[in-house]
């Protein structure tokens, strides 16, 4: 890609400072502000609506091309213990996943560019090596001459004596295999000492250099690291047993220069060194925390409760925290520019891109009845989704799927590490965290998802914006991450609240929030489907990175037992329903199934004629089909993608009116893995005994329609479905899709 930036913040308030980091490969290009209306460009809509605003950032900038580092990797300072060091050894146990990926740094004070200093590695050929230089081109080394076993957890050592030039690498699987090499000591002699005054030394990489106050590093290890050791003298092989058995280092009296414990600070990038000279680092780029380590038992699936078997680090070659841009320019929010979704327009000769943003009311003040809560936690987590390039999706279920949509995006996230919480890292283990400091491809108002005509989360949520403007509804804009820090104080002020097509993860302090709103009179328009459904925390120390553990879904992974309680909060991950907050309770609905090839209409049920319900279909007939006509999401109807239902036993509200549900799926849709324990024979969209007979249903694979009232005049509006958007602007807007939803509004916002 040419042309791609992101910014430092999604929201933004009047007197506040949005920056745009920029890479582009063109000599210039130009910069406009606009105001995002509508992002679909399919010509059975609308059509794509923006409207320019005069802005300060209003014009041309020279391009430059800026690169993305990733890689996660443990620093510890340089320091005059470092420098001290003749001879040495270094020990830690070790799980690597990729040890076939060329040259890999475990623990090092080496400089690659300087080829100079000392470090255990995994060599190119896949085996352990030490590696030792004075700046004289190749290092040399000392190897095992066999790969480590990949994915199996090995004690490894490397120690070098400098009174004898000798050096060896030593190392001892933990589980040992009759197939595979068992305890490995290699000794020789050497002609180079380790050199290298000034350099860190680094854990899971090496350091290149520091280039503008920036580190730079490389030759990433994949893989868990556990209890690193430096000492100041080479250990004897009975010395190294007995630390692998269980000796403490601390045993080694001065000798012990570090020992760093990564059993403490889980929620932080501190690493402590427990010796004497405590010479703490810092973790960089988001290496996953609470792993378990080379002794962990399987007693405890909480790491807080056995820290002690949760000493490892997961490093990865494509984690990334911050891209670490430079700012290319910078907007100051005008007192008078109006609450909406905006976004700074660049353009250099056939490139275009789009860098979003929200721009909310004055902090502490509103200028609407009505709130739209953008998802930005929710588009951050699927942030350079590659499920269709990855090859996840079957032609037979997504008929009309289409990998070469956008492929330059994937390209570039895969080239440049840029995996979101969907994705697998290099090594196929799953993704744990996401930071919004580094481009999101896929939250551009024209990005189309698997299919051309389909649109998903961002551009999605903008036919909601389009129409609330159509309709000339005065509107507020906040976020996800306003709700998150702010909680309740920020939704008081709004008659109603509207969600988000696809408002999936949440936070418990969002869940809070929402509850007590809704319990003081508040009232929510809940606007999608597969809502409210994963388990999400925001870093308490680094807002801008988003954790989630998969567990209890089935795809696209699940996190290993002993591994799905957040780092970060502590708290267990998975799903809100496995934590006993189904939507249901809150929605009156909760996912149940989903499908991608043609959506379809809903039907009346007996509550919709309910009195209470009277105003919902105000100007709507007892027998008419709603939605039944094109939908620019997923072909025909409102009801589609991604479907909730009702469910009294998940916490459905008693009082709540089922007011119409949808029929005709095609067996393409399939039930959600936690629908399936409570599912007779037959888990899709067609009934048991009729496999490949279109229209009979299941069930429970519907979307419904839900209504209920709360305290003090509160209400809950819920449709159940991601595709309900897509069909507001059907026919100028003059549907029955549109009617229901503005008769909703008006009611909500209003104080009856």
């Amino acid at each position: 890609m040419n042309l791609v930036g992101y910014t430092d913040r999604l929201s933004v308030a009047p007197g506040e400072t949005v920056r745009f980091m920029v890479s582009c490969d063109h000599s210039e290009y130009r910069a406009d502000l606009v105001r995002l209306i509508h992002g679909d460009e399919n010509p059975a809509g609308p059509g794509f609506k923006e409207r320019e605003v005069a802005s300060e950032i209003n014009a041309e900038y020279p391009g430059r091309h800026q690169s993305i580092r990733s890689g996660s990797y443990v620093i510890v300072p340089d320091c005059p213990a470092f420098n001290k060091l003749d001879s040495f050894t270094l020990t830690a146990w070790l799980y690597p996943t990729t040890p076939e990926r060329g040259a890999q740094g475990l623990l090092t004070r080496w400089s690659s560019l300087a080829g100079e200093g000392f470090g255990l590695f995994i060599d190119e050929d896949g085996s352990l090596s030490i590696w030792l230089g004075k700046g004289r081109g190749r290092p040399e080394r000392v190897s095992t001459a066999a790969p480590v076993r990949a994915r199996d957890w090995s004690f490894v050592a490397c120690g070098y004596d400098s009174r004898q030039q000798r050096a060896y690498v030593y190392q001892s699987p933990v589980r040992p295999s009759p197939l595979a090499q068992e305890r490995c000591f290699v000794e020789r002699a050497v002609e180079q000492s380790p050199n290298g005054p000034g350099v860190p030394l680094i854990m899971a990489a090496c350091f290149e250099e520091e280039r503008s106050g920036r580190l730079l590093v490389s030759n990433h290890f994949n893989g868990k690291i556990d209890r690193p050791r430096l000492f100041n003298r080479a250990l004897t092989p009975s010395e190294l047993e007995a630390l692998e058995t269980g000796l403490s280092p601390l045993e080694f009296g001065d000798h012990i220069v570090g020992a760093w414990d990564f059993s403490t600070g889980f929620e932080s990038g501190r690493v402590e060194d427990t010796s004497p000279n405590q010479l703490h680092g810092r973790a960089l780029n988001m290496p996953t925390r609470s792993v378990t380590g080379y002794n962990w038992s399987g007693a405890e699936l909480d790491f807080r409760l056995a820290p002690s078997e949760y000493g490892a680090i997961y490093f990865h070659d494509d984690d990334l925290e911050d891209a670490a841009w430079e700012a290319d320019f910078g907007l100051t929010i005008p007192a008078d520019l109006e609450s909406g979704v905006y976004a700074a327009r660049l353009k250099a000769g056939d490139d275009e891109e789009y860098l979003p943003f929200f721009v909310r009311p004055p902090r502490g003040t509103s200028t609407a009845r009505i709130a739209f809560l953008a998802p930005t936690i929710h588009y951050t987590v699927y942030s350079n989704f590659r499920d269709v390039m990855a090859g996840h999706w079957d032609p037979v279920r997504v008929p009309n799927a289409d990998p070469s949509l956008h492929l330059d995006e994937y390209r570039y996230a895969v080239e440049n590490g840029l995996p979101g919480l969907y994705d697998l890292h290099s090594d196929g283990s799953g993704t744990t965290y996401v930071s919004r400091l580094r481009p999101t491809l896929n939250m551009r108002p024209k990005y189309r998802y698997r299919v051309w005509s389909a649109p998903a989360r961002f551009p999605a949520d903008l036919y909601l914006i389009d129409w609330l403007d159509a309709r000339g509804f005065t509107v507020d804009v906040i976020t996800d991450d306003d709700l998150h820090a702010e909680g309740a104080d920020l939704l008081r002020p709004y008659r109603v609240v509207l969600t988000g097509s696809h408002h999936e993860y949440w936070t418990s302090q969002m869940l809070d929030a929402m509850h007590t709103y809704l319990d003081d009179g508040g009232r929510l328009m809940y606007m999608g489907g597969n809502g409210f459904f994963g388990v999400t925390s925001v870093d308490p120390e680094r807002p801008h990175v988003y954790e989630v553990r998969r567990w209890g879904t089935s795809w696209p992974f699940e996190m290993p037992p002993g591994e799905r309680h957040h780092s970060t909060t502590g708290e267990h991950g998975g799903t809100w329903r496995n934590r006993g907050r189904a939507p249901q309770q809150m929605l009156g609905v909760g996912t149940c199934a989903a499908g991608f090839d043609r959506g379809t209409h809903y039907v009346r049920q007996p509550g919709s004629s309910d009195p209470r319900a009277a105003f919902i279909f105000d100007g709507i007939g007892d027998d008419e089909l709603i939605g039944d006509f094109p939908s620019l999401v997923v072909n025909h109807g409102p009801a589609g993608y991604e479907i909730d239902r009702l469910d009294f036993s998940l916490g459905t509200p008693r009082h709540a009116l089922l007011l119409a549900s949808s029929i005709n799926h095609s067996n393409h849709y399939a039930a959600m893995h936690d629908e399936q324990l409570a599912f007779p024979r037959g888990i899709d969209g067609v009934k048991p005994g009729s496999p490949t007979e279109a229209g009979k249903l299941h069930p429970f694979v519907r979307a419904d329609m839900v209504y209920f009232d709360t305290n003090d005049g509160g209400a809950v509006f819920s449709v159940g479905s991601i595709a309900w958007m897509s069909c507001l602007s059907y026919n100028g807007y003059d549907n029955n899709v549109s009617r229901i939803t503005e008769n909703v509004l008006t009611r909500f916002a209003s104080d009856d």
